[in-house]
């Protein structure tokens, strides 16, 4: 080993980016609980000897020790306190010693105040001792010694200008300065770094501290070939040994989009994988799965590749999303596109003017939101979108106005074989075909085509607007399997060129695949093993056109395209007063139309009908009676069947009293008043005894209490 040792904080203090690389020994050290940790996840061991290429640094935190009691405390860089420097106690020989620890590149460099410790005598000028002089500036004069332009505050007020060379000597002290500095500032300076300072607004920590930076170190090694990410407060001493080893032989991990950078003579190459994709990858394709670390594959080429996303349909299953190269040798034809709103139907139709299309479910109409009534079947052609004022109840109130969708009815072809002579009655029968939609209106319409004609992939970007819906109607014959063409319907969301890599692996080095860099992240290292075939027959290479990606893959682009997308209108504010007032009318009405119900069913309660008679309890009807013998007499009246006889009385011989003969003489005591009926009334009626109503009474308060 050669050269001084550093302790590892203190060597990447002294560091820039524009002196990068830089190449590490170890030389010792201990740090944490030993000399193997983990960071981020990796294991990491510095051993005695190890070299290590810094290539890069970022600042992180800072470092804050409190130098009278050796207390440490780390601030982020983000950290908006400031501070202000301390003055040395020792005192300094000259001004250009004192002015030489000041900032460079700071607005807030001059002045500077300092102080006389001596009595100095200036020319024709004599300094006393505490004199203050404040340095105005610096002027520097062409074969001259830069002089120091100072203001000197004298006794009653007075106060002078004197000029001094940088070099003269005395015994000079600085004041305390009431300029402060953020943490970036006195990062960024090297002179400031060194001094100490001290909290300028905080009365709990008043004490000098010493500021030194910690940094994020991004370095490699020898015997690895991962990115290394470690913290520059390492307890580890090193040595600087650029010049030694500038042929030492550093594995560079490359990302994706560093290899796009590569001269094309660079290609075809071997390449080893350093750091694998993510798990949750935006892709679920075949090859995914074999990019893992220490795994090698093939880069063909690099270039641009046009390509489209595309969707299959919402069912039961799960959606599927394609990365679809156009180059797909399929075969395309259009398909209706569904609607679900009146607003969907503008945005298509600003893509494509003239839209028609089909009502596929009945709409009711609606007055006071300018909804129109629609039915199942009518046809419609988008003519503009233009501004419509809804109906109000009454002259007092604003009218609103909301954005619609002019649209011009389709005529049945049998229209056309009427007489046409008449031209007012043709003009006013086209504005009536004229129909508002407004922009917020729901409902269920699809797209009206005519055009069955089969389309290339490349094709339909030029000749069609997106999104489309289309149909695999003959698949791409270069694919073993082509997973496009078991759907029924595929909508295209939409357009891209991708930067991508054209790879494969090396047992199979003829079959391709193209690797978007966009939206694939993973870091891999140029080999020096040969290609999988000789130099004289390279293979002919079969690219898959067709990548599945995940929903998410899908949601990252469309927010990408949607950032700026209004979203859809929402429908006018009611008039609160009017709907109040149909509410009451409303109420009102169903008030009067229960109470006359009401009253019609008391009237057809008290005089039942044939169909109220023949119900029963249950509120079943009552089964047909039978039918009557052929020798009924109306006069006559029924034959008395025979009773039956208990087994009481087959023993004794006696019948047994009959209760309901006891029943009626007890009601027979009960006297009862007729009332002469009314011949002109239609019912009759009768007054109960005052005995019989107590007894009542009685009952329905027994009943009652209990």
């Amino acid at each position: 080993m050669a050269g001084t040792a550093w302790p590892l904080q203190q060597f990447i203090a002294s560091l820039d980016n524009t002196c990068l690389p830089k190449i590490l020994q170890v030389c010792s050290g201990v740090y944490f609980q030993g000399s193997v940790y983990e960071i981020s996840g990796s294991e990491v061991c510095f051993s005695t000897g190890d070299l290590i290429k810094v290539i890069g640094i970022e600042l992180l935190s800072v470092c804050c020790e409190d130098i009278s009691k050796h207390e440490k405390f780390e601030l982020p860089i983000s950290h908006t306190g400031l501070f202000k420097v301390v003055p040395e106690d020792n005192p300094y020989s000259s001004v250009e010693e004192m002015l030489s620890l000041r900032p460079v590149g700071l607005e807030s460099c001059l002045p500077f105040t300092f102080t006389c410790r001596s009595k100095t005598t200036i020319g024709d000028f004599t300094l006393g001792v505490g004199r203050t002089l404040t340095v105005l500036s610096i002027e520097q004069r062409q074969g001259e010694e830069d002089q120091v332009r100072c203001h000197v505050q004298g006794q009653q007020e007075s106060s002078a200008e004197i000029s001094f060379p940088l070099s003269f000597q005395g015994e000079f002290s600085e004041c305390e300065s009431e300029e402060c500095f953020t943490l970036r500032e006195i990062m960024s300076s090297p002179c400031l770094r060194s001094r100490r300072f001290r909290f300028s607004n905080s009365t709990k920590y008043e004490r000098p501290l010493l500021l030194s930076p910690i940094y994020q170190v991004h370095a490699i090694m020898n015997l690895r070939k991962d990115i290394l990410k470690f913290p520059s407060s390492l307890e580890v001493d090193v040595v600087d040994v650029t010049e030694l080893c500038k042929d030492v032989n550093f594995v560079t991990p490359l990302s994706l989009t560093e290899i796009l950078s590569q001269p094309d003579e660079s290609f075809p190459k071997v390449v080893e994988i350093v750091e694998g994709p993510d798990t949750r990858s935006l892709f679920n394709c075949s090859w995914l799965p074999e990019l893992s670390q220490g795994s090698q594959l093939v880069f063909h080429k690099i270039g641009t590749s046009a390509m489209v996303l595309l969707s299959s349909p919402k069912s039961r299953k799960a959606q599927k999303y394609f990365l679809v190269s156009q180059q797909y040798g399929g075969r395309f034809r259009r398909r209706p596109r569904e609607f679900n709103s009146v607003y969907e139907l503008y945005v298509a139709s600003i893509q494509a003017p003239g839209l028609k299309f089909s009502v596929t479910r009945n709409s009711e109409e609606v007055e006071e939101e300018g909804l129109p009534a629609l039915s199942v079947g009518e046809q419609l052609e988008i003519v503009g979108c233009e501004r419509m004022e809804l109906p109000c109840e009454s002259s007092k109130e604003q009218k609103q106005s909301i954005e619609a969708l002019l649209c011009q009815r389709l005529r049945d072809p049998d229209d056309g074989d009427e007489d046409d002579d008449d031209e007012e009655a043709v003009k006013q029968e086209d504005e009536r075909q004229q129909i508002y939609l407004p922009l917020y209106m729901h409902g269920h319409y699809v797209e009206v085509l005519t055009d069955n004609k089969k389309y290339r992939l490349s094709d339909l970007g030029k000749e069609c607007t997106l999104p489309l819906d289309v149909k695999v109607v003959s698949r791409d014959t270069e694919l073993e399997t082509d997973p496009l063409s078991g759907f029924a319907c595929l909508k295209i969301e939409g357009a891209m060129l991708e930067p991508t890599i054209q790879a494969s692996f090396p047992h199979r080095p003829d079959h391709c695949f193209e690797i978007p860099t966009r939206w694939l992240s993973m870091s891999v290292s140029f080999t020096k093993d040969p290609l999988p075939w000789s130099s004289s027959q390279p293979p002919k290479c079969h690219v898959d056109r067709v990548t599945e990606v995940t929903d998410k893959f899908f949601y990252e682009f469309r927010k990408q395209g949607n950032a700026d997308e209004a979203p859809p209108p929402r429908p006018p504010k009611r008039n609160m007063s009017s709907s109040k007032s149909c509410k009451k009318s409303s109420s009102k009405s169903m008030k009067k139309s229960s109470k006359a119900d009401k009253s019609k069913h008391l009237q057809d309660k008290s005089v039942p009908t044939k169909d109220l008679a023949n119900l029963t309890l249950t509120g079943k009807k009552r089964p047909p009676a039978p039918p009557l013998p052929a020798d009924f007499d109306n006069d006559q009246p029924p034959p008395v069947v025979p009773r039956k006889h208990s087994a009481a009385e087959m023993t004794t011989g006696k019948a047994l009293p009959n209760t309901y003969v006891k029943m009626e003489e007890s009601t027979k005591k009960v006297s009862l008043c007729n009332v002469e009926a009314d011949v002109d009334s239609d019912h009759d009626y009768e007054t109960v005894d005052e005995t019989l109503l107590t007894m009542m009474k009685n009952a329905q308060e027994n009943v009652n209490f209990y």
